[in-house]
């Protein structure tokens, strides 16, 4: 596998976002159990996204003094497209925990834990995911184009699926979980079970644990291929992916009433992963340059924020 990566890069990665995860976590410990404000998770997603830029901005440096300008711009750049597509389809990802956390009724106190532990499992599946995918690509050269496909039908899956809302009470893992998973029905703090092993019941929280960690392991799949059509380069990949995981807990509580506003949103991602799925499909054809990428992904995200905005979503019938 081809990277930038070196043991110093690593290694300072994976130094800052361990600190950074402690900071949050201390952060969040020191306010106890609480309903984030609007206010709060607007200063939380703002710094995520200056952290995951400063980041950016100190590897174009090591890079450009190291390799050269050429490189070192050539990388910056497939990190912040490789950033904003996978901080744009995490914008679906949130919709979805957001159905979930006010399908189980979850106390608003008991969201931001729900989410920590969310993130950590999305960071490690993630990672395995990426070094694998990278292994494979680097053998099976062919493999773009399976991923390319898998992106339009994808993009295409997503766009039908636009404005419906998923059908929880007839999802089988759910139906599964609380045919045979023992569980009582109320909140017990931030506990995820009660009794001893053996007798041990589950609370609706370790449901709710379940049910997000299933759907990072959905999203992942879907969105993982979509910056191998950025970059094939695990480092890139990888950094990328984790700072826009990052601001997940951030950006779940700044979109959690706004939800509604940016109802075409769901178009817009489809049509930016049949973009990238089509930029696969001809990498050996023409190979569409990043800062074209970045252009038409820019464009498409905030042509469709604009129209969900000047367009408010009709309400449902008998509303």
């Amino acid at each position: 596998m081809e990277t930038i990566g070196n043991i110093w890069l690593w290694a300072g990665f994976g130094g800052l976002v361990v600190v950074a995860l402690l900071v949050d976590l201390v952060l969040m410990r020191h306010g106890g159990a609480h309903k984030v404000t609007f206010k709060e998770a607007l200063w939380w997603s703002l710094g995520w996204v200056a952290l995951a830029l400063i980041f950016n901005g100190g590897l174009w440096w090591y890079l450009h003094e190291t390799a050269g300008a050429a490189i070192a711009n050539r990388v910056g750049l497939e990190f912040l497209t490789g950033y904003l597509v996978e901080k744009a389809l995490a914008v679906d990802n949130i919709f979805v925990f957001l159905m979930l956390m006010t399908y189980f009724a979850v106390p608003e106190e008991q969201r931001q834990r729900v989410l920590i532990i969310g993130i950590l499992l999305a960071i490690a599946l993630r990672a395995i995911l990426i070094f694998a995918g990278a292994a494979l690509l680097a053998h099976f050269h062919w493999l773009l184009y399976v991923l390319g496909a898998f992106l339009l039908l994808t993009g295409a899956k997503m766009w039908f699926a636009a404005g419906k809302a998923p059908d929880l009470e007839h999802n089988p893992l759910l139906r599964w979980m609380t045919a045979h998973v023992p569980f009582v029905r109320r909140y017990h703090g931030s506990a995820l079970w009660l009794g001893r092993p053996g007798r041990r019941k589950f609370t609706p929280l370790f449901i709710v644990l379940v049910m997000i960690g299933i759907t990072d392991v959905i999203f992942a799949v879907d969105s993982i291929p979509a910056i191998f059509a950025i970059t094939t380069d695990p480092f890139i990949v990888l950094t990328s992916n984790v700072f826009a995981v990052l601001g997940l807990r951030a950006m779940f509580f700044l979109l959690a009433g706004m939800a509604e506003r940016f109802h075409l949103l769901p178009y817009g991602l489809a049509i930016v992963l049949v973009f990238i799925g089509s930029k696969m499909l001809l990498i050996d054809v023409y190979k569409i340059p990043v800062l074209w990428s970045l252009g038409v992904v820019v464009a498409i995200l905030a042509v469709t924020v604009a129209l969900s905005l000047a367009r408010p979503p009709k309400p449902l019938p008998g509303a």
